[in-house]
C-alpha cells in the first residue's frame, strides 16, 4: 500500500451546482488515520485558438475570488458525462464566436491535486472561422487577439496568472515552434 491511502469514511459537507465537498477519513500506509477534505468537480476544458498568423485569442473576465479581471484562454466546465471535445468546441463558440477546422488535444492538467478532483483538458484550435459569440446568461467578457510570442512573454513575466492559460500558451508555442 505504498503511496496509497484507503478511504474509510466519506461525509458529504456541501453539494452545489458546480462541485461537491466531502470530509473523508483515510487510512495511511503506516496504519494511522487522518482526514482529507475533497472538492469533487466534473472537470473542465480550455481551448487556445490560434490564427494562421500565430496570433491567439484570449478572453478577459472578472474573477470574483481575486476581485479582478484575468486574461484566460476560452474555457468551461464539463457537464455530467459530457465529452471534453464537445465541451471545448461549445466553449470556443460561446466565448469567442469561433468554430475551427482542426481541434488538437494537448493533454490534461490537474489544477490543484491536493484537494480538488478537477481535470482540465487542453485543446489547440486551428483553422478558425468566425460566426457569432454566444455568451451564457450573466457571462461578460472581452476578447482580445495577441501574437502567441507576446503571450509567451506575458506568461513568463507573470502578467498572465491563470494556470490553464499558462500551460496552454506554452504547449502551443512549443508545438508551433514559436
Amino acid at each position: 500500500m505504498h503511496l496509497e491511502e484507503k478511504t474509510l469514511k466519506s461525509e458529504p459537507i456541501y453539494e452545489g451546482l458546480i462541485f461537491r465537498i466531502t470530509h473523508d477519513t483515510v487510512l495511511l500506509e503506516d496504519g494511522k488515520t487522518t482526514f482529507r477534505d475533497v472538492l469533487w468537480h466534473n472537470g473542465g476544458v480550455c481551448v487556445i485558438p490560434v490564427t494562421d498568423n500565430n496570433e491567439i485569442y484570449l478572453v478577459k473576465q472578472f474573477r470574483y475570488p481575486f476581485g479582478t479581471a484575468l486574461r484566460e484562454v476560452p474555457a468551461g466546465k464539463l457537464e455530467k458525462d459530457e465529452e471534453p471535445e464537445v465541451c471545448g468546441k461549445r466553449e470556443l463558440l460561446e466565448e469567442t464566436g469561433f468554430t475551427c477546422r482542426e481541434f488538437i488535444y494537448l493533454g490534461e492538467m490537474l489544477p490543484t491535486p491536493a484537494y480538488n478532483s478537477e481535470i482540465t483538458h487542453i485543446y489547440l484550435a486551428k483553422g478558425l472561422d468566425f460566426s457569432s459569440q454566444k455568451l451564457d446568461d450573466g457571462e461578460f467578457l472581452d476578447v482580445e487577439k495577441i501574437p502567441l510570442s507576446e503571450a509567451v512573454e506575458l506568461v513568463m513575466n507573470g502578467s498572465i496568472r491563470d494556470g490553464k492559460t499558462q500551460i496552454a500558451i506554452l504547449k502551443a508555442a512549443r508545438i508551433l515552434k514559436i
